[in-house]
């Protein structure tokens, strides 16, 4: 069995130093030269932000450097190119194999377009982790917080046992029968959290701890749910947490509700920040479209509004176009969106 991450900025690093450390196979693929000499040098240093960490010896590769093939393929880069970047890794692709998009949002079909739907599997990851520099990254999500949602919008498919024990290394995983489910939790949590952090350069619990930017991430989550539920797709829970039941309010007191379990559910990810923050604020696009954006899509399908969705969405937009900054002033700019 050979295994690779492709892609291995900050969550990579952190995933493939746990499989490492564990004695198992794995390349380490990116094409942050100054990364790769540091890997192949020192190794990864891993830090948890709640205290403590680990230094592994890694295999460590520039693209470029790729050769043979492999069982399993973890891709770990941002969706907007994945036509092309799947097209190249298939002649690495053993018979048999499997490519696993951790992605966010809902890429398993873009995956699938190039590789074959047999081919595809997905992977929802509820952690985070921030890249320091060249061979470090810190977790930023509890270590007893790295859980794995493996499976496949496409039906069940048996390449799962490829997958499974690599993701094991590092932390629980579910096999989900409803994967569809499964990716739609984490989409709705990116795109209330992931999106908000983006925008602002805020943690999750600053976010989830602040009395006006808790209203707002508990609005975005109440419209991914109903986006979901009003395109057939009933969430699954994520790290034992039931959205719909907790937070798919309809009443003032369920919303109350709601609103105090938020700081509770973000506890262990307190410390997260959006890896999308650190693309815009370098004056990079984000990916933005392929999580708020996902929601918004299919919130217009199914003919139903997201106002503070698409809000988000306009601001990203503007920043992107270079018109405002990342800046924590930007949550009152999407509350005032909301006012018109």
């Amino acid at each position: 069995m050979r295994a690779c991450i492709y892609g291995a900025g900050a969550m990579g690093t952190v995933l493939g130093a746990f499989i490492a450390r564990a004695g198992r196979q794995i390349d380490l693929v990116t094409r942050n030269r100054e990364h790769v000499a540091a890997l192949k040098a020192g190794g990864a240093k891993i830090t948890f932000a709640s205290g403590g960490g680990f230094t592994q010896q890694v295999s460590a590769f520039l693209p470029e450097e790729m050769s043979g093939g492999y069982d399993v393929i973890f891709l770990m880069t941002k969706q907007r190119d994945n036509a092309r970047i799947v097209a190249g890794l298939l002649p690495f692709l053993n018979d048999g194999g499997a490519i696993c998009t951790t992605q966010n949002g809902l890429p398993e079909p873009s995956v699938a377009e190039v590789a074959g739907e047999e081919n595809t599997l997905g992977c929802a990851v509820s952690w985070g982790a921030t890249y320091v520099g060249p061979g470090h990254a810190i977790l930023t999500s509890s270590p007893d917080a790295m859980t794995f949602s493996l499976g496949s919008p496409f039906g069940q498919n048996a390449k799962t046992a490829l997958v499974s024990p690599y993701l094991e290394c590092a932390g629980r995983v579910e096999e989900e029968s409803n994967f569809a489910g499964a990716r739609w939790s984490k989409l709705i949590v990116n795109s209330a959290f992931s999106s908000l952090s983006a925008i602002t350069s805020l943690t999750f619990g600053r976010i989830a701890g602040g009395l006006k930017s808790r209203v707002l991430a508990q609005t975005l989550l109440k419209e991914g749910i109903d986006v979901a539920l009003a395109n057939g797709v009933t969430p699954q829970k994520i790290q034992g947490h039931d959205l719909v039941k907790w937070l798919n309010y309809r009443g003032p007191l369920k919303r109350c509700l709601s609103y105090l379990i938020i700081p509770i559910a973000m506890k262990k990810h307190e410390n997260l920040v959006s890896g999308m923050y650190y693309d815009l604020a370098s004056g990079k696009k984000c990916d933005m479209d392929f999580i708020s954006g996902v929601v918004s899509r299919y919130a217009h399908m199914a003919g139903i509004s997201v106002p503070a969705t698409d809000a988000v969405l306009a601001v990203a937009s503007r920043i992107e176009r270079g018109e405002i900054a990342v800046s924590p002033d930007n949550m009152a700019e999407v509350t005032a969106m909301l006012k018109k």
